[in-house]
C-alpha cells in the first residue's frame, strides 16, 4: 500500500523549489513510500520499558565550573584606554 502518492511528492517538490523529472518522480515516490515503509515496522517494536529521550547516548557537560577570582582593578583597566573620565571608558558615538 502507498503511503504518499505521486502528486504528493510533485507538491513537495514544488515546496523545496525542485524541478523532477517524471522519472524522478516516480523513483521518489517509491523511495519514500519504503522509509515510510520501514518507520511502520519501527511502530511495531515494544517500547514500553524504554524511558524517553533526547539523545541517544548520555551527555556530560564540558565546562569548567564557575570559580570567584579576584578581578582587574580600575586603574589597572583605565591604564591604557585612549579616554576616560577615570570611571569609563570614553568612547565615540555610533548612530
Amino acid at each position: 500500500m502507498e503511503k504518499i502518492s505521486r502528486e504528493e511528492v510533485r507538491h513537495v517538490a514544488e515546496l523545496a523549489r525542485l524541478r523532477l523529472d517524471p522519472q524522478e518522480e516516480s523513483a521518489m515516490t517509491r523511495h519514500l513510500n519504503m522509509i515510510l515503509e520501514y518507520m511502520e515496522k519501527l511502530n511495531e517494536v515494544d517500547t514500553s520499558d524504554v524511558p524517553p529521550t533526547t539523545h541517544a547516548i548520555p551527555l556530560e557537560n564540558v565546562f569548567r565550573s564557575d570559580q570567584v577570582t579576584d578581578s582587574l582593578d580600575r586603574d589597572r583597566a583605565l591604564a591604557n584606554a585612549p579616554h576616560s573620565d577615570g570611571v569609563n571608558f570614553i568612547v565615540p558615538k555610533v548612530i
